[in-house]
């Protein structure tokens, strides 16, 4: 076995198709149903079916991917649960567009031939972000593979639909709901994204029918006010306290409207007097309800005004708004306009302003199932990590309104009930029924309208893992482990899942929740298309390895803290990765067998502190990934192998593995390196798969893939004085060689020239350990001489370095010459001092730090930090040397 059995250079892109293939091939992602295993189980978050890859998914994945390769390396019995969401809207559009592109409309092919589209289009492109997510290297079980209208889910979201509807906690009602007049369909509060839009506060008069004066009322949207039903001021606002007018006439209409009093009113809010429009507002509708108020809706659900409006029938809420402004200012209604900007609700899917409408659809009734859902998480059955989004939950769910669960549109889940055209009766069933019960009519027919999205994807847990069948996954694998998600649908998704688990399955549906942060470009900004900054995950894998990018990710993935995407940090941890692959192909070349046993009777110091630093290595990066701290495991890991592992154990080593230490020496060194080279390999899996699996799968004694392997156990470390001591040693001797490298770099002297050195040692202690590792010391840092003594005079010509415990002083007579070193570092100082002053009359400059835009400013500041840094170290290399040279 030699280094030949690694390529010269690592190459991604043949090693991730290869290991993959041989992953899913091998079964190495699947479950088992029943297990004496301990079982581990993660739900995707289900991707939309129209998606394709973004950062927030390759973030999201990863993690999940990462602690799915933990648990199996820790002998669990891991189930990934893959699958995606029909995605009820966005599909639909995506589909309409295909049609209208072909000069149809979904009206037009009708309902049945539309949902057949839907489907062929699902075939053909669905699984396009399933690909992608394989080429991140997700380790899902992915035969077993759902669909949110898969056939078994389908059923699962119809047997909760009917169980709700019959214990009274579904039901239709008139409501004011978020309606989109783009998509024609009801949307949730959650599915309305509210923009700071600039505004106008419009203030009109509203005449007393009586004569006696008028209000001033005030509207951000005049164009509602066709359906006014009331107007309301506070009963105890002095204003009004003397009115004996009982109704107002209403502007542009020839309608009278009652004047009522209500605390609801905010007396400090323009006027104090109120327009109610229980048609288009929800604290209107309440309003309205309370009073016995009439509902007028004035406009039709495209957002064209209706007959309402009167003359302004016909007209875009837009036009009608610039329209009746108009009229109302020539009538002398308007007093004045104010600038007010205020949030608008936009449809989450197509951007269109949305309507609060008056209609009837499904509701749920949620407060029932949130009060469990809070005491859950209250109770610790649930854990909300990191902590602080515990109290955004709280606060949503202490305040959630009922759950608008009806969509009109065609793609999703039908709404199970059957209303009989003779009788009207409800028919709310599992199975379609063929009669009314009420009435025995046949003639019946199903509500057009189809579920929201989110209804099938609160089941999700569980809908995947066979229920409402008593199948053994689910017995195994529910509740699930760990949930991790973005904070965007804390709302969405998790707490609804929260009740849902609750309620069908009387048990929470995971115990962890972890929450990620978004993942920005490199200066701190959300990415967005008309940003121009949006990075492809694809992209990365594609110049860097998914490796790095797996790794990059992971290495930022502080708790609460956002991602800050550089592809100079991917660049850097592609580095790391090439220094995986040439440690491995250095180590493969002494280890021609497997060296399984540790021959602890010959292993040196510095192999003892490696197997010390492996054993904190491993503990450290197991605590991390279990509370989740996951930029922590990548730190330590990384600091690890960069600099524990090849910096120095693999230097150190060199004259034991060469054989200048003897054949015992030799052959023990091997045996920690071959330990310490597997073990390393598992530990970094989790993050990077597939540099491990083919640098594993090369390793002498090693049999399948490194997904069997075990996760290192280091106890027996210590015993053989694998431990602090060792560590305390080697610290010493490694602090000793970093100030001879550093005396070489501050004096310029070449790395050839051999140096002669003094040691004087503060106690026997540290004389007897540098003396002891005398040759390491002597090879590492190019000594010809190295005189280990007590403390004593300080010698003449030397240059100093102070370590724990010591002083290192370096001869420099004939090393160096001093009066042309000194030169040389007067006129870098001169260099160096001229250019930290041009990049301070910059700072200085105050047109330009006003003008400059910030990442240019910040650009300079750093620019300017680094000039510093490097004239202070080349004065305090100077004083050095002219000190020794006075000495």
């Amino acid at each position: 076995m030699s280094g030949e059995l690694l390529a010269k250079g690592y190459e991604p892109h043949e090693v991730e198709k290869r290991c993959y293939a041989y992953w899913t091939e091998e079964g190495l992602f699947s479950a088992e149903d029943k297990s004496d295993k301990k079982a581990y189980s993660i739900v995707i978050p289900p991707p939309n079916v129209t998606g394709v890859l973004h950062m927030g998914h390759a973030l999201n994945n990863t993690l999940q991917d990462l602690l799915c390769r933990y648990r199996r390396l820790k002998g669990d019995n891991v189930l990934w649960m893959p699958g995606t969401d029909h995605a009820g809207i966005a599909t639909q559009n995506v589909v309409e567009k295909k049609l209208a592109a072909e000069g149809k409309t979904r009206h037009e092919v009708g309902r049945d031939a539309f949902i057949d589209e839907v489907w062929k289009w699902k075939e053909e492109s669905g699984s396009a972000i399933i690909n992608q997510l394989k080429r991140m290297g997700a380790s899902c079980d992915w035969d077993r593979e759902r669909f949110t209208m898969d056939e078994g889910l389908s059923e699962a979201v119809r047997k909760v639909f009917v169980d709700l509807y019959k214990k009274g906690l579904i039901y239709r009602g008139n409501y004011i709901i978020n309606w989109c007049p783009r998509c024609n369909t009801a949307l949730a509060d959650l599915e309305v994204e509210h923009e700071d839009k600039p505004g106008k506060l419009y203030h009109l008069k509203y005449p007393f029918a009586d004569g006696s004066g008028h209000f001033v009322v005030a509207t951000t949207r005049p164009e509602t006010m066709f359906g006014d039903t009331a107007v309301a001021v506070h009963p105890d606002d002095e204003r009004y306290k003397n009115i004996t007018a009982t109704h107002v006439k209403l502007p542009l209409t020839d309608r009278e409207i009652p004047i009522i009093r209500d605390e609801y009113v905010e007396m400090e809010f323009g006027t104090g007097a109120l327009k109610v429009t229980p048609a288009h507002d929800p604290n209107d509708f309440e309003l309205g309800k309370k009073h016995d108020l009439e509902t007028l809706k004035v406009m039709t659900d495209e957002g064209i005004m209706n007959e309402v409006a009167g003359t302004f029938e016909g007209l875009t809420r837009e036009a009608c708004r610039e329209a009746a402004v108009k009229a109302l200012e020539e009538q002398g209604v308007l007093v004045k306009i104010d600038e007010h900007p205020h949030s608008v609700g936009h449809c989450y899917r197509c951007k269109t302003v949305i309507e609060p409408n008056l209609s009837q659809q499904w509701f749920v009734k949620v407060k029932p199932l949130a009060d469990k859902a809070i005491a859950a998480v209250e109770e610790g059955k649930t854990r909300i990590i990191p902590e602080h989004w515990t109290k955004t939950y709280y606060e949503w769910m202490y305040n959630i309104r009922d759950w608008c669960i009806s969509r009109q549109i065609w793609w999703g889940h039908r709404i199970p009930v059957w209303i009989c055209d003779d009788c009207g009766m409800d028919i709310v069933e599992e199975a379609d029924p063929t009669t009314c019960p009420g009435c025995g009519s046949t003639n019946l027919t199903q509500d057009s309208d189809v579920l929201d999205t989110w209804f099938s994807s609160a089941l999700w847990p569980f809908s995947t893992m066979g229920w409402p069948e008593k199948t053994e996954l689910l017995k195994t694998f529910y509740p699930t482990a760990t949930l991790v998600t973005g904070f965007d649908i804390l709302f969405f998704w998790v707490a609804r899942m929260m009740m849902m688990g609750i309620y069908v399955m009387d048990e929470v549906p995971f115990k962890d929740v972890y929450i990620h942060a978004l993942v920005r470009d490199e200066e701190g900004k959300k990415m967005s298309k008309s940003k121009g900054n949006v990075i492809d995950p694809l992209t990365v894998s594609d110049e860097y390895g998914t490796d790095a990018f797996r790794f990059t990710l992971t290495a930022f993935a502080a708790q609460g803290r956002d991602v800050k995407m550089s592809l100079a940090r991917v660049e850097g941890y592609r580095h790391f990765i090439n220094k995986i692959w040439n440690a491995a192909r250095f180590s493969f070349m002494h280890l021609e067998k497997p060296y399984t046993e540790i021959d602890y009777a010959n292993i040196s110091l510095s192999d003892r502190w490696i197997l010390a630093r492996l054993a904190e290595t491993t503990a450290k990066v197991e605590e991390a990934i279990d509370t989740y701290k996951f930029n922590e495991a990548a730190s330590t890991l990384y600091t690890f192998v960069w600099h524990s592992f090849c910096d120095w154990y693999l230097e150190s080593s060199k004259a034991a593995l060469y054989g200048k230490m003897g054949d015992e020496a030799m052959d023990a060194t091997r045996s920690v390196l071959y330990r310490v080279l597997r073990d390393t390999l598992v530990l970094l899996h989790p993050i990077v798969p597939f540099v491990s699996e083919e640098i594993y799968s090369k390793l002498p004694g090693t049999e399948g893939s490194i997904m069997k392997a075990s996760w290192p156990e280091c106890g027996e470390f210590a015993a053989h004085g694998a431990d602090a001591t060792a560590e305390k040693e080697m610290d010493i001797v490694i602090q000793v060689i970093s100030g001879l490298r550093n005396i070489r770099s501050e004096m310029n002297i070449a790395p050839s020239m051999e140096l002669s050195v003094e040691v004087q040692a503060e106690t026997e202690e540290v004389a007897a350990i540098v003396e002891r590792e005398k040759s390491t010391i002597m090879g590492l840092a190019r000594l010809g001489a190295c005189e280990v003594k007590g403390v004593g005079e300080r010698p003449k010509g030397v240059a100093t370095a102070i370590v724990e415990g010591a002083a290192v002083y370096v001869f420099l007579e004939g090393v160096i010459d001093f009066d042309k070193e000194i030169t040389r570092l007067e006129k870098a100082i001169a260099k160096s001092e001229k250019e930290v002053k041009g990049i301070e009359g910059k700072l200085n400059n105050q047109g330009f730090m006003s003008k400059a835009p910030e990442e240019v400013v910040a650009k300079v500041r750093a620019q300017h930090d680094e000039a510093k840094d490097k004239l202070d170290k080349l004065t305090m290399n100077l004083e050095k040397l002219k000190e020794v040279q006075v000495g």
